[in-house]
């Protein structure tokens, strides 16, 4: 008998095709798990045997001669990887939180978040964003070069209290600064400059940004009363379940921006947010911000808002750590 193709047909046929890719990935999850595991061991033996001053360090790279020459076809056993296994090892040993996310990564990508952090909470922060995000490895060094985990934490401490006291947890969504260096526009640009520029890259805002934000449109048109408006660019942040909506200023943060983004959250919630999702939260994506009129402003904000730079070039990261040091120094400071 023969089958006329339809979309019952091939919503049947992408099922199968799911339950393929579904096992693919799971097989790989497998290996990469056994493969870590094995590499982690390693680590241990060696670990103990220089520990215990039963092996000199020259005894490591007579090791890696011998597994190249007994066993041409394993590869990855240089000196150098050997020594990265007995480093893995012993960061992870005692980490009960940690020791099992590891295994979920690639061994690249364990190496990446290793030579990039010095603190526990750095890595756990890059491992779990890692998982999160499934990033690849240049999508991972892209995370790390542009201080992610810096940029969070102070994103974190600056949230208002409208923002945290949410239905949905808002720790590590969102950010204090934007990198946007992908971006091909001029040092003077417009505002329409920037959203046309965004749009064209959306793939890296989303890195960016996130990838669990979906993006909704730009222009976005909210009608209230007889009188049209429109959101710069709306997105959706699957795992808050809400709408995000991001305005654009190329000047300073003013405190008077805050009433027209507020505006749209509430014609957002009112006519465009379905029953089951969360209360929209609003970005203010400026050009510069001074931290404490932003405090001051969104003490008296009921809105869900977020007030943010955005950076077309990298930030170096020493400012940023110097920043983070900052805030936890005035956290102790206060307890």
């Amino acid at each position: 008998m023969k089958i006329t193709k339809n979309n019952n047909i091939d919503n049947q046929f992408q099922e199968v095709l799911n339950q393929i890719n579904e096992a693919k990935h799971n097989s790989y999850k497998a290996i990469n798990k056994t493969l870590i595991e094995l590499y982690s061991n390693i680590g241990e033996y060696i670990s103990d045997k220089i520990n215990n001053n039963l092996w000199g360090k020259s005894i490591v790279e007579e090791l890696a001669n011998y597994i190249k020459k007994e066993a041409p076809d394993a590869k990855g056993y240089g000196e150098r990887n050997l020594w990265r296994m007995k480093q893995f090892y012993e960061i992870y040993r005692n980490n009960e939180k940690l020791s099992p996310l590891v295994t979920e990564l690639s061994w690249t990508n364990n190496l990446i978040i290793i030579s990039g952090t010095k603190t526990e909470s750095e890595r756990a922060f890059y491992i779990n964003l890692a998982i999160k995000e499934r990033l690849s490895k240049r999508e991972l060094e892209r995370q790390l070069s542009t201080g992610v985990y810096e940029r969070t934490i102070l994103a974190n401490q600056s949230l208002s209290k409208t923002v945290k006291n949410l239905p949905q947890n808002t720790k590590n969504v969102f950010k204090d600064s934007y990198i946007v260096d992908f971006l091909d526009i001029p040092s003077k640009h417009s505002e329409k400059d920037l959203q046309k520029a965004l749009v064209s890259s959306l793939k890296d805002f989303i890195l960016e940004i996130g990838k669990d934000f979906a993006f909704l449109g730009q222009e976005y048109r909210l009608q209230v009363g007889d009188s049209d408006f429109y959101i710069d660019l709306l997105f959706y942040h699957r795992e808050l379940q809400c709408l995000v909506a991001f305005e654009l200023k190329i000047d300073k943060f003013k405190p008077a921006y805050l009433g027209q983004l507020e505006f749209y959250l509430e014609a957002l919630d009112k006519d465009i947010r379905k029953d089951y999702e969360n209360p929209s939260i609003g970005i203010l994506l400026c050009h510069k911000k001074d931290d404490k009129v932003v405090e001051y402003a969104l003490n008296r904000s009921i809105s869900p808002t977020v007030i943010a730079e955005y950076e077309t070039k990298l930030i170096p990261k020493e400012i940023l750590k110097k920043k983070v040091n900052e805030l936890f120094e005035m956290y102790e400071s206060t307890k």
